[in-house]
Parts: C-alpha cells; structure tokens; sequence
C-alpha cells in the first residue's frame, strides 16, 4: 500500500528522544503519525480509542489485549518497540490478521550493563555505603568481589550472551541455563551449560533473562529460592511477573539473599508501601533496562523499518505472529 495513505500510531515515549529523526523521517515517509498523548504506557480503553483508523502501531509497554484490538478496524502490523509480547494478544491479532512483530537485540547491551551495574552495586553495598554517607556516616563496610565467584544466567539469548561477553573481563566462572541452548557461542566464550537446579545450587549472582509465559510466570517462588546458595544475590532485568514478589521478600528479609536488584515489577510503578521497597538489600529501578542513548536509538529505527516495510507488503524479520 502507498504509505502516504496510512496513518501510524507510535506509543514508546522515548522513541526519538536521542534521533530526532526517527521522527522526521517517519513522519516524511507516512501520511499522519500519531504520538503517545498521556507520556505513559496506555491500558487496554486508551489503546482502543487510538486504534481506530489506524494501519500500523509502533508499541511500547501497552496493554494490547483482544478489547483493545477490537477497535483495529485497519490495523496491519504492530512492532513492539523492544522484545517482550507478553502484553500483546496474539490470539486476537491473528484473527484478524494483524502482523506482529519485535526489534530483537536493539536493547540486549544496554539490558546487560545494567545487569551488570546491579551486581557491582550489591557486591559493594553501594546504595547503603551512599545513604551512610550523606547521613554524617563513614562506615568500614566489607564488601565481595566478583573475581572468583560464580554468575548464573538464566537464558541465554540475545542480552543473556551480551552479559556473558562483558562478565568475561571479571574472572568469574559462567554457568547458564537456557531451554534452546546455543552450544557453540557457550563454548566459544566459555560458558558451562547446566541444568536450572545446577545454576540456582552455585550461583553467587543470578541473573534472569527469560521471556515470560505460562512456564516461567512466576518461577521465582519459595521453592526456585530456598534451592539458591545462602548469601547470593538475584538480579532481574527481564519480567516482573518472574517473581513472587512476596517470597523475595521473605528470602532478603531471612538472610537466605544478601541482596536482589530489581528493574522490574508486576505492577509498575510499585506502591510505595510495597513490601520489597522496605528491604534494604534491595536496589530497585523504574524499568529503565532500555532507557540509553544506544538502545533507545536501535529500538527506534529498528521499529521504524520494520513497520514501514510490512506497510509496503515485504515480509516481516522478526515476526512473533
């Protein structure tokens, strides 16, 4: 179809924030754009008053349920700006045959640094020794190093085998589960493939990487950490709905976790009475894996090419649906 004719729905709010031309360029190539009106994630009513009239979407974190599509009376494709569809109704979108597609491996470096950053943190207690500080405190805090211990990686896909590459410069020992196991690149950057009970009995950081669906909704669980080594930390940048939010508490509150680093939560943003906020062996985040100058960027053009193309009838790269 002539693009000229469509009019294309983008929702991330970070989409040309660093590259103003992802949104000239955009808008030249498409006959109207419309941005994201609330600055924030919309739920399932505001994606259904946006929708109509609509040819493609470039999605962030909405809720893009079967209500939300019923009101897709010219949708064609919808590219999530990022990764993760558990949000998207793939169900729905079939059925009416709307194309779905993500930006694999547009954010796996910046995801990994910051999964990265959060062992260095815990390791070193640098959130406590910053609080003491400013307090009129000057503590002697004994922190760990990460040369010589031992990090798990569960999943190792495209941001998992980022955070492989980059922990390699640490001298740590890489353990790593992943349901489809890629042998070679495990080999090549020497990363011992395990079974997920082996990496959760050794780990002294556990990293999570895992896509969320109905096998990995909620693994992290009283059984998942009472199976972890007493005194790890767990980190994760992936999903909220990984974890049972309530056993983590328990695990960090008992001392069976030295510390957890979390970017994400099952419901975002968290109250601030939530449990886990209480707990000073958390460091938390605002979901802000994504958020760099790089990924925010390859997500963006990405996302663009990949909607502009299935407009245009080629076929997709990164189909999911």
């Amino acid at each position: 179809m002539d693009l000229k004719d469509c009019r294309i729905l983008v929702t991330p709010t970070s989409y040309g924030k660093n590259d103003p031309r992802l949104k000239s360029e955009l808008e030249a190539a498409a006959g109207e754009v419309i941005y994201n009106p609330g600055g924030k994630p919309l739920n399932s009513a505001d994606v259904a008053r946006l929708l109509p009239g609509v040819d493609g979407y470039i999605a962030g974190l909405d809720q893009i349920d079967r209500a939300a599509l019923a009101s897709a009376d010219r949708l064609k494709v919808i590219v999530r700006y990022g990764v993760g569809f558990d949000n998207v109704d793939l169900q729905a979108a079939r059925e009416q045959g709307i194309v779905v597609s993500n930006t694999p491996g547009a954010n796996s470096v910046s995801v990994a640094e910051l999964a990265i950053g959060f062992m260095l943190a815990l390791a070193r207690q640098l959130t406590q020794a910053d609080s003491a500080v400013r307090r009129g405190e000057f503590p002697r805090m004994s922190g760990i190093s990460l040369e010589g211990k031992t990090v798990g990686i569960l999943g190792l896909g495209a941001i998992g085998k980022q955070l492989a590459r980059r922990l390699a410069g640490y001298d740590c020992r890489l353990l790593a589960y992943d349901p489809f196991p890629d042998s070679a690149f495990a080999a090549a950057h020497q990363v011992e493939l395990c079974d997920m009970d082996t990496v959760l009995t050794q780990a002294d950081f556990l990293s999570l990487h895992l896509p969320l669906n109905a096998e990995t909704r909620r693994m992290v669980n009283r059984e998942f950490l009472a199976k972890m080594k007493r005194g790890a930390h767990l980190i994760n940048t992936a999903r909220g709905e990984l974890v049972d939010e309530d056993a983590l508490a328990e695990a960090l509150s008992s001392g069976k976790l030295r510390g957890a680093g979390l970017d994400a939560f099952i419901d975002e943003p968290p109250s601030v009475e939530h449990p886990l906020l209480k707990m000073p062996n958390l460091i938390a985040t605002p979901h802000l894996g994504a958020q760099t100058d790089g990924a925010t960027n390859n997500m963006g053009w990405a996302a663009l090419n990949e909607c502009l193309s299935i407009l245009r009838g080629e076929n997709p790269r990164f189909r999911v649906a």
